[in-house]
């Protein structure tokens, strides 16, 4: 204390918060989405979203989800039955396009509904149906460790489900 004043810096608010030491990348890392396994690009960008890095996922239509055709719109077709008993508004919402099927399923990798910092996390995510034009220019990159082992027949796209469940391009 000097003549009754606290030593505080300069600045306009002398509280800071977590939120605002967060490292900003003025570019995102942009992953093209082509032929990567749903569950795992889904935990790798949210690792990446966690340590405050912006993502824009392309391509999104051509992400895989492993199993046979058969058995994943089986699958998809008894999670679109759970709905509320009392109003279908109160249930839970079922996405049918891949760009928001893959968002929610990155959200569920994430704090969201715990922390502020998955909330922030989350806003810094993008994903897009094929590639926009903004995003052409920019390097592309893939998760090794995500993309498919097997043949493509052991898996089934994105977009061949979310025809079968009422998405329309």
């Amino acid at each position: 204390m000097a003549n009754g004043r606290l030593n505080r810096p300069a600045g306009r608010n002398s509280n800071t918060s977590k939120q605002e030491v967060v490292i900003r990348t003025d570019r995102p890392i942009v992953v093209d989405a082509t032929n990567h396994i749903a569950g795992r690009l889904a935990s790798n960008v949210a690792k990446l979203l966690l340590q405050g890095q912006r993502v824009t996922v392309i391509n999104c239509e051509k992400i895989m989800m492993s199993g046979t055709r058969s058995n994943q719109i089986q699958e998809y077709r008894e999670f679109l039955e759970i709905n509320s008993i009392i109003n279908y508004k109160h249930g839970p919402v079922h996405y049918r396009r891949p760009d928001t099927i893959i968002a929610k399923m990155i959200r569920q990798m994430l704090p969201f509904d715990r922390k502020p910092s998955g909330k922030l996390a989350f806003q810094r995510l993008r994903t897009y149906i094929g590639a926009p034009n903004d995003t052409k220019s920019l390097e592309k990159t893939q998760f090794e460790k995500a993309l498919i082992k097997r043949a493509a027949s052991n898996y089934t796209t994105l977009a061949e489900i979310c025809r079968v469940i009422g998405w329309t391009e």
